[in-house]
């Protein structure tokens, strides 16, 4: 892990975006690997990297009307630089201007383009005397008003009429700190007791009964009975998943794409630990974290590092229950991961289609008559949710919806399933359909 120290946090902010704007690297990848001598700026790293994430596509529109040529591609360091400059000078931070625009140049030398400082310097003083006008031209177009990718705009406005500004607003929010109690070793009320007695304020979720959400996110390390494992960090709707598929004793369950582990440890949770357990997932490293989890909070599984397509297609009518959380856009948890933004593409979702179609099929073969299926997405998208249970239904005899809960069906956005969208209820985006197999 690198050690830096505070004059280098613009230049390498900028380095780190462009590694996701332009190389596609995600920003967990890159955030876990950097740290900062103080601790608080190691903070204030990450804020301005996801925060030039999350409004990217407008502070890019802003610069092509700020600059009287676009930056050659050698350059990408210092379009990503002068992204972060005005990041902070856009309401966006806290950081006063004047420090915002002298850090930004001294990050130009850092990036050993002494030769930009003066054209730097012009452009944000430059957008400070224009801010006004120049942020209302932005506004007129949704992509630009809420930094949003136009083809992730077209594919979500066709089915969600008059929630699409809701949907990119919610989205731009950040994410609240929500815990999963563990029912196990505790209960939600005694839980709450430890909370009250550290002085951290919360709220208990109305239906999903081992929720709590946080009114201010802090380090895993604060959290009373945390390192105990009398909690976890798991955001509301994810924890929807077991209650949904609610395996009985001793029933053989599957957690087909299982890490990091979060749904894998509830469905043991809820069920004391009584349920024969496998959880796949194709990279072994995710499969070290949710060993790591299970230790944590003294539960058992079978953990395999293994394709989860070749793995269902191997067994025939074996599981009582599965899960199939499938690889997705992930377009419903993008107020927690902005660089979804900037790394997904349009021609993703019709390949992510036929991958979730393979899955389905081979899960459903790796199901017993008189089995469940969860399918479970963080996608708000048509395409990966509704779409895709609506056609394997039509195409699979002994396939039936089973009903959900009234609560979910009271939020739901979907006839079929169960669409969540980012906000609602301090969810995340999720979709769920719960499939029972006949015969």
């Amino acid at each position: 892990m690198a050690l830096l120290n505070s004059t280098q946090i613009r230049s390498q902010a900028a380095k780190s975006l462009e590694l996701i704007a332009f190389e596609g690297q995600s920003a967990g990848e890159i955030l876990n690997h950097i740290e900062f001598e103080n601790p608080s700026d190691t903070s204030l790293f990450k804020a301005i990297v996801l925060g030039s994430c999350r409004y990217f596509v407008r502070l890019e529109a802003l610069t092509l009307l700020l600059l009287k040529k676009k930056f050659k591609p050698k350059d990408h360091d210092l379009l990503c630089l002068l992204i972060v400059g005005l990041y902070q000078l856009d309401e966006y931070s806290r950081v006063p201007d004047h420090a915002a625009i002298s850090e930004t140049v001294d990050a130009c030398r850092a990036l050993k383009k002494d030769w930009a400082t003066k054209l730097l310097n012009g452009v944000l003083r430059n957008f400070l005397r224009q801010k006004d006008a120049l942020n209302q031209k932005l506004d007129r177009d949704w992509d630009t008003k809420f930094s949003f990718p136009e083809w992730l705009i077209k594919r979500i406005k066709p089915h969600y009429k008059g929630q699409v500004e809701q949907i990119l607003e919610q989205s731009n929010l950040q994410a609240p700190m929500s815990l999963r109690v563990n029912l196990m070793k505790t209960t939600r009320d005694q839980f709450c007791h430890q909370l009250d007695e550290v002085g951290l304020g919360y709220s208990k979720h109305t239906f999903v009964d081992s929720a709590v959400v946080l009114e201010q996110a802090i380090p895993v390390q604060s959290i009373p009975g945390f390192s105990e494992g009398h909690c976890s960090v798991q955001d509301v709707a994810a924890q929807v998943a077991a209650q949904l598929l609610a395996p009985s004793k001793d029933q053989k369950v599957l957690d087909a794409c299982a890490a990091p582990g979060g749904k894998t440890a509830h469905l043991l949770e809820l069920t004391h630990n009584n349920i024969e357990l496998d959880a796949v997932d194709i990279d072994p490293q995710r499969c070290i974290r949710i060993q790591e989890n299970m230790g944590r909070l003294a539960l058992g599984a079978n953990i395999e590092a293994e394709d989860a397509l070749s793995f269902m297609q191997a067994k025939t009518e074996h599981y009582d229950a599965i899960l199939l959380d499938v690889p997705c856009s992930a377009t419903g948890v993008i107020r927690r991961h902005p660089d979804i933004k900037l790394l997904r593409r349009d021609a993703d979702i019709d390949e992510l289609c036929i991958i979730q179609q393979q899955l389905l099929t081979a899960a459903w073969k790796a199901l017993r008559p008189g089995g469940k299926l969860l399918y479970a997405t963080c996608s708000i998208l048509f395409e990966e949710n509704s779409a895709q249970i609506a056609d394997f239904i039509s195409n699979t005899k002994n396939a039936k919806l089973a009903s959900l809960p009234p609560e979910l069906t009271a939020i739901s956005q979907s006839d079929i399933g169960c669409q969540i969208l980012p906000g609602t209820d301090s969810m995340d985006g999720f979709y769920y359909s719960l499939l029972q197999k006949e015969g």
